[in-house]
């Protein structure tokens, strides 16, 4: 399957926890431009991560996407822990899911949606993730589209 729309998503908090923000940039023509972006007070950079790849999928919609993260922890709830939970009544035998309200929305729309997901190391030079990184920054100071 070909995907559509060409994403790369972040998310911080600074301090962590303390003010939060995420952006999600589209690729076209090898030119990159911030689609959605947000903020969040008394948040994490987890929660971050995770809000921007919910609102990729949903930038997306129907035509599917391709998301670059650098959120290795995300990659592995949507792939390999998620299911399992969702099984077992959405616990795990360690102790209660953490942000549970986002893994359960975002792994609906992950199930749901035409999405490919692609990890991509955080803070190398990697041009979109770079410029995703940057514009959470901006949102978390306030800035908008």
């Amino acid at each position: 399957m070909r995907y559509m729309k060409i994403l790369y998503t972040d998310g911080s908090a600074e301090p962590n926890p303390g003010l939060g923000g995420f952006a999600v940039i589209e690729v076209n023509d090898n030119v990159g431009t911030p689609v959605v972006i947000g903020c969040e007070d008394n948040t994490t950079n987890i929660r971050m991560e995770g809000t921007a790849l919910i609102s990729a999928i949903k930038y997306a919609g129907d035509d599917g996407c391709e998301i670059h993260t650098d959120s290795e922890f995300w990659v592995n709830v949507l792939t390999k822990w998620a299911p399992g939970w969702e099984r077992d009544g959405w616990k795990k035998k360690t102790g209660p899911i953490k942000n549970l309200d986002i893994v359960q929305e975002l792994y609906k729309l992950y199930r749901d949606n035409p999405v490919k997901l692609i990890w991509t190391r955080g803070h190398v030079g990697t041009e979109f993730n770079e410029m995703a990184d940057e514009w959470a920054g901006r949102a978390r100071l306030g800035e908008k589209l």
